[in-house]
């Protein structure tokens, strides 16, 4: 037991700064309750429905629900949940309480915004937590399964829990996948490639191509350094890599380093130098091509831009088409991360990576799932604890799973500069590799690609950063959200895109005009990129030069 909470004894647990946010909350309340006097009487005028809609359905009389799951809400689908009174009623009762402590804390006036983004976002993490669902006692399903194996569910979840613990050094890291039943090059990021340069900060892959020609303009992909790269590739049926190379490019993706201690002084200036410019040289000395085209997925696009910005300071134009996947350079409405970044939780982060020299990747990743709680903490809870089941095979989730460090120098500088004081787009707010970046000196033509669900780098975020450019600029918006959206190969035929030719300065004209088509973007982005890439020329093999 002592190896399982020595993690804890010397813990913030207040990470966050959350004890201010709540006492700025309930100071507000206590001059004007008002508000929470309304709320209360709509809680019981509700409440007193719902007690009278109960005692007549357990009587036989078929009633209409007091309140009900917002849509998606997959939580209540076991059909004891509408079907059985007292679950009915459990259910409802959870509902209405999360009305009323939503309904509190966004009728609150008098806290700064950002306060009061934060109350409001952890609140919604208060509320997934005390749902029924997470409770054997309240939850149908696990009560049918403890009366199915006589509880020997409860005792397969312990195991599990266990093993999470033991595994996460005494954290808990529920495990979403079953990561033995995955291996790199077996049965993920399995499309033939070759390793032709590598430093300290990366290995550069070129992918073997399928066709007897290829575009003669080599194509360059800068993943983020959160997670590996092969979420591009990660089964044949779904591998971004393998379609692009299946329409005749020469592809290259950077490959990024997990850092260790070693590599806490390493800042953004080393991802940029030697990561896309190496690349670059790299691409140049095994194709003997100098034009490439770019693409910058999430934080890798981040750096794309910034690159691009570098090169333009300094006379260079080797990249002459540019993409960006879900990424921000304006980062004012960072969504829901930016209740995770201020001053005083930069702070405390800073002090976490000086002790080790870099953030683990599980801290990271423990941040996302924050975002979408319900589905990426609370499902898993309940399926391998409640449940007694063994996490399923999943690709996506063995490679959400596979995360990565980040040095210290780097992240701090990286949160600070575009999360926390937003620099990146200001002209020359920011100095990388010695060189002022200014983005509105960018005219690469341009193509952003978003997705209308992210959680992780809004759209209407992500179409502000698409303002600052000088060059041409495209904007696609395609269905899902961060992973599913761009990993959404056209035989799937999901979720469909907008698009238009026009990019009028604020996001919701630019909805209103746009078109919506169905099944996937990449053949759009496919049409886009192509001209101009010069004519075809025999394939080339990796490692040939």
């Amino acid at each position: 037991m002592a190896d399982f909470t020595s993690h804890y004894d010397n813990m913030d647990f207040d990470p966050f700064n959350l004890s201010d946010g709540y006492k700025d909350l309930f100071e507000q309340l206590a001059k004007d309750p008002q508000k929470l006097i309304e709320a209360n009487m709509a809680y019981m005028q509700d409440a007193m429905k719902l007690y009278q809609s109960t005692m007549l359905g357990l009587m036989g009389q078929s009633q209409e629900p007091v309140i009900e799951p917002e849509k998606g809400d997959r939580r209540f689908k076991h059909d004891d949940w509408s079907e059985e009174p007292a679950f009915d009623c459990i259910k409802q009762s959870y509902l209405l309480a999360s009305k009323w402590m939503r309904t509190v804390v966004s009728e609150t006036e008098g806290m700064d915004e950002k306060t009061a983004k934060k109350v409001e976002f952890f609140t919604e993490r208060y509320i997934d937590a005390l749902s029924p669902t997470n409770f054997s006692a309240t939850n149908p399903a696990v009560l049918e399964k403890i009366r199915e194996t006589k509880g020997a569910n409860l005792v397969h979840g312990l195991k599990n829990l266990l093993t999470d613990l033991e595994k996460g050094e005494g954290q808990l890291r529920i495990r979403m996948t079953d990561v033995d039943a995955f291996e790199l090059g077996e049965n993920v990021g399995t499309t033939p490639g070759k390793i032709v340069f590598q430093n300290r900060m990366m290995q550069l892959i070129q992918y073997e191509p399928t066709t007897d020609k290829v575009q003669k303009r080599p194509l360059l992909v800068v993943p983020p350094w959160i997670n590996k790269y092969y979420i591009l590739d990660l089964q044949e049926k779904n591998s971004l890599l393998k379609w692009l190379v299946d329409q005749g490019h020469t592809v290259f993706v950077v490959s990024w380093v997990n850092p260790d201690e070693s590599y806490r002084d390493v800042g953004f200036d080393e991802y940029l130098k030697e990561g896309t410019l190496a690349a670059l040289d790299a691409i140049e000395q095994a194709t003997g091509e100098r034009d490439v085209n770019a693409i910058g997925y999430c934080i890798g696009g981040t750096l794309l831009a910034t690159t691009l910005a570098y090169m333009e300071a300094n006379g260079d134009d080797r990249i002459k088409k540019a993409t960006f996947f879900t990424t921000m350079l304006d980062f004012s409405e960072p969504g829901d991360l930016g209740v995770f970044v201020g001053e005083e939780e930069m702070d405390e982060l800073d002090k976490k990576m000086d002790e080790a020299g870099y953030l683990d990747g599980s801290g990271m990743a423990g941040t996302f799932n924050l975002l979408r709680a319900n589905d990426l903490i609370w499902s898993f809870y309940i399926n391998n604890y409640l449940l007694g089941n063994d996490p399923r095979p999943f690709d996506l989730l063995y490679w959400n799973s596979d995360s990565t460090r980040m040095p210290a120098k780097m992240h701090s500088w990286y949160m600070r500069n575009f999360y926390l004081k937003n620099l990146l787009c200001e002209p020359n707010g920011v100095t990388v590799a010695g060189t002022p970046i200014d983005l509105s000196t960018i005219k690469t033509p341009a193509c952003f690609v978003s997705t209308v669900e992210d959680h992780i780098a809004p759209w209407q975020s992500t179409y502000m950063g698409a303002q600052l450019f000088s060059g041409p600029v495209r904007f696609i918006l395609g269905g899902s959200g961060h992973i599913a959206g761009v990993i959404n190969p056209p035989e799937a035929g999901k979720y469909g895109y907008r698009t238009t030719g026009k990019l009028p300065d604020d996001a919701v004209a630019w909805a209103e005009e746009a078109k919506q088509n169905e099944g996937s973007w990449w053949p759009e982005w496919q049409k886009w990129v192509k001209p101009g890439g010069g004519k075809a020329v025999a394939a080339r093999q990796p490692g040939d030069g």
